[in-house]
């Protein structure tokens, strides 16, 4: 019989794991994308910290001339407490109004087609090159006692000009483009065969809408609201005719900031400056983070039928 060879493959030894203290190879140098990113993030930072960084630092600063005790008297006065409650009520109101009928309103220009449609779509934009002082002329002027539609409202018992209703008014006039912009995109977006799966497995379009597209476009319908609810914070323009500016009644935040650099009180205005900034800060936070736990949390697809 042929002899058998016998080949003998030697395995490869354990690599030997570095010793206590040694030093590891360097990895090797990766290779920048893009050239430059040095001097754009330098550019960058320098922009930010120009336009929003110091512009910020140097409201608290100047708000640190006060003590803790005149601080807390300022911002807790009644005059104040009631600036805010307006502000933030009449903000939020408006913020939910907007999330509501933009969400309608961008639902019908994107799945719809109707004459004038580009005109309406022209017109939501409007609010964004519109001065607010003459948006806040034209409310006014719309809503007053012999306005065209304050005279209609009048018999009925509804005041709008220079009450908070007007605020309210005025507020959702300047946040709409923001619902309506922020869902246009994502609903464009969203495929019909996932609606069509939808009514093959029997679903209604109420439980298309509620279980597959209404999951889809939360996380935009909350940046929405959050967008409406920060630009109607910082509204000043439109509300100064309608509001007429009554202190404890329509008197919103920056009209009365505006009332103290008037008296050349410079550190109680940065402190009311300071309170706002802190509490819109955590209100918009706290919307980011919903909003970042839904998008965690929910799914697009039929299978959740």
């Amino acid at each position: 019989m042929p002899e058998s060879s016998l080949i003998i493959i030697p395995m490869p030894a354990p690599a030997r794991p570095a010793p206590p203290g040694g030093f590891r190879a360097a990895p090797l140098p990766t290779r920048r994308i893009l050239p430059g990113f040095g001097l754009t993030l330098g550019c960058t930072m320098l922009y930010l910290s120009v336009i929003v960084l110091i512009p910020l630092l140097a409201v608290f600063v100047t708000a640190a001339h006060l003590t803790w005790t005149e601080f807390f008297n300022v911002v807790w006065s009644d005059e104040s407490i009631a600036a805010f409650q307006l502000s933030f009520g009449a903000s939020a109101a408006a913020a939910v109004v907007n999330t509501v009928f933009g969400l309608l309103l961008a639902w019908v220009l994107v799945r719809y087609s109707f004459p004038g449609k580009k005109l309406c779509d022209a017109i939501v934009d409007l609010p964004f090159a519109l001065p607010t002082a003459v948006a806040g002329i034209a409310l006014t002027a719309l809503y007053n006692d012999q306005g065209w539609i304050g005279k209609l409202l009048a018999p009925l018992g509804i005041t709008v000009a220079y009450t908070p209703l007007g605020v309210f008014v005025a507020l959702t006039f300047v946040g709409m483009p923001f619902v309506v912009r922020t869902l246009q995109p994502l609903i464009e977006e969203l495929e019909p065969e996932l609606e069509e799966a939808a009514a093959t497995l029997g679903a209604t379009r109420w439980q298309t809408f509620q279980r597959v597209l209404f999951p889809a476009i939360l996380p935009a319908l909350l940046t929405g609201f959050a967008l409406s609810f920060a630009r109607a914070l910082g509204e000043y323009g439109s509300i100064v005719f309608i509001s007429g500016n009554l202190p404890y009644k329509t008197q919103i935040v920056p009209q009365l900031i505006y009332a103290k650099l008037d008296n050349h009180n410079i550190p109680e205005a940065a402190a009311l400056a300071v309170a706002m900034l802190i509490v819109s800060f955590l209100l918009l936070l706290a919307v980011n983070l919903l909003q970042r736990w839904t998008r965690a949390r929910t799914g697009v697809g039929v299978a959740q039928l």
